[in-house]
């Protein structure tokens, strides 16, 4: 009976020994990762490119009934005069979210709008994501985008992985203003903005976040393009 006790310890040892070296390697692999697209911008600002300031009119501000992913479909209706609702949504879904994983998010967005063609973007270096975004603005395209956001649960705040529509930008006045589904329009100047889209302005992140970006659940610099 001993042995067969010192054997499943041994077995047991060697299973949480393997789980921790994988872990170990995920989060090295994301710190890897951080360090690439935490790039220096100082240049962005000095870019004659991106003097002009860029906006996109019409973006409401809802807040949200069902989810930030279907709250930001049905203001992107709203802007394309189209009767697209979050009720309506998860209707169509028969009561599921489908936005809740930025794969879900990308898939719905071409569902609702054939019209366009929306594509994902993760992991981008600082400097790329803000041209991406000043690009789109510039067509007249808002950029919807994931990052981490704080909204009050009984007058507590919490911080959550959320979905907003990034409206204009000013790179001379350094603002980023979004239209967020927790129902008010925020500006961000462009280094508090890189903060939230990389995640690290949310402070006290539960660990089960942590392996999951590890783990390549979730994506930092993550924005969707609409074409």
């Amino acid at each position: 009976m001993k042995r067969i006790i010192k054997r499943v310890l041994i077995v047991l040892a060697f299973i949480v020994l393997a789980i921790a070296v994988v872990v170990g390697v995920m989060f090295i692999k994301q710190a890897i990762v951080d360090n690439r697209i935490n790039d220096d911008i100082s240049a962005f600002y000095s870019d004659e490119r991106y003097k002009i300031p860029v906006a996109v009119n019409g973006i409401e501000v809802i807040e949200q009934e069902v989810s930030c992913g279907y709250a930001c479909i049905e203001l992107l209706a709203r802007w394309q005069g189209k009767d697209i609702t979050e009720n309506g949504l998860l209707a169509q879904n028969d009561g599921k979210i489908t936005t809740a994983m930025g794969n879900g998010f990308v898939n719905e967005m071409n569902t609702q709008f054939p019209e366009f063609h929306t594509t994902k973007h993760s992991n981008l270096a600082n400097s790329v994501l803000l041209e991406m975004v000043y690009s789109s603005l510039e067509k007249g395209m808002p950029v919807p985008f994931e990052f981490a956001a704080l909204y009050s649960n009984d007058g507590e705040s919490v911080w959550t992985l959320h979905f907003a529509i990034i409206t204009s930008m000013d790179v001379g006045a350094d603002e980023i203003t979004i239209s967020n589904p927790y129902g008010h329009m925020e500006t961000y100047t462009l280094s508090d903005f890189l903060q939230a889209t990389r995640y690290d302005s949310y402070e006290n992140m539960e660990f089960f976040f942590k392996i999951g970006f590890a783990a390549g659940i979730f994506k930092k610099n993550t924005i969707y393009i609409i074409d």
